[in-house]
């Protein structure tokens, strides 16, 4: 019984050094899937709609996007599900996909859903960790989150923030957990974008603070730090947000 259980152990490690591995490359090197057009196009348009070029409420402007990225219309459509998928865009009767709006009610949901996922992915990458499951993918991620704050570039700051909690996804080695914050990893890194006027230091100390409850191994500690880090933003977000949101 003990060999088995030790058998057992040793698989999840495993399992976990090659999901954090996967997770590792992805964040590093994003070309190392060969993304289609389609995607790249997606891509491209994800990162302008956060940064503002494409307003909340407007008209994906589909000719003009064509043409800057010298495009067809083809691929393009073929990205706009995946926009929408991701709460990117709206399609609406005869005027095509329109670029999603903030409001009240979807930065609660989206904080309701991320404590509903991360907090238990904090308490499961503890107990990976304490099976002795590899911290690289949360340790890179620390390491790459300092390095954003110091230079002080707000979508940078942005992007390497929920890098971090996918990180924390990825050492919790739930296959599951990881392709569900796959799918909103966009609006997080959209939303602290939009907010990055909050103090980028104290949350960078509440991923450390986080890292090292999760390097303990106890469970119960992870999802306390973990619930009362993402818990903490949510009304200096919504005034943060206050002159941005549509109606």
């Amino acid at each position: 019984m003990a060999h088995r259980s030790r058998r057992e152990s040793e698989h999840r490690r495993q399992r976990a050094e090659l999901l954090a591995a996967r997770h590792r490359r992805d964040v590093t090197d994003p070309e190392s899937q060969r993304p289609s057009l389609s995607r790249y196009i997606y891509s491209t348009v994800r990162e302008r709609i956060i940064l503002g070029q494409y307003p909340q409420g407007s008209r994906l402007p589909e000719q003009r996007i064509g043409e800057e990225l010298d495009v067809s219309r083809v691929p393009l459509r073929e990205a706009v599900p995946w926009l929408e998928r991701d709460g990117f865009v709206h399609s609406r009767p005869r005027r095509g996909a329109v670029v999603a709006r903030w409001d009240a009610k979807s930065i609660d949901d989206l904080f309701d859903v991320r404590l509903s996922m991360e907090v238990g992915a904090a308490r499961y990458a503890a107990r990976q960790v304490g099976l002795g499951g590899p911290m690289d993918a949360l340790d890179h991620a620390l390491a790459e989150a300092q390095r954003t704050v110091a230079g002080g570039d707000a979508y940078a700051i942005a992007k390497t923030s929920t890098a971090f909690h996918e990180a924390v996804i990825a050492t919790s080695a739930n296959e599951l957990l990881i392709r569900l914050m796959q799918s909103i990893s966009g609006r997080i890194t959209w939303l602290f974008f939009l907010t990055s006027g909050l103090p980028a230091d104290e949350a960078f100390h509440d991923h450390v603070l986080l890292r090292d409850a999760i390097a303990s191994g106890n469970e119960r500690v992870a999802e306390s730090v973990a619930y009362a880090h993402i818990e903490r933003d949510r009304q200096p977000t919504f005034d943060a947000m206050r002159d941005r949101m549509g109606g």
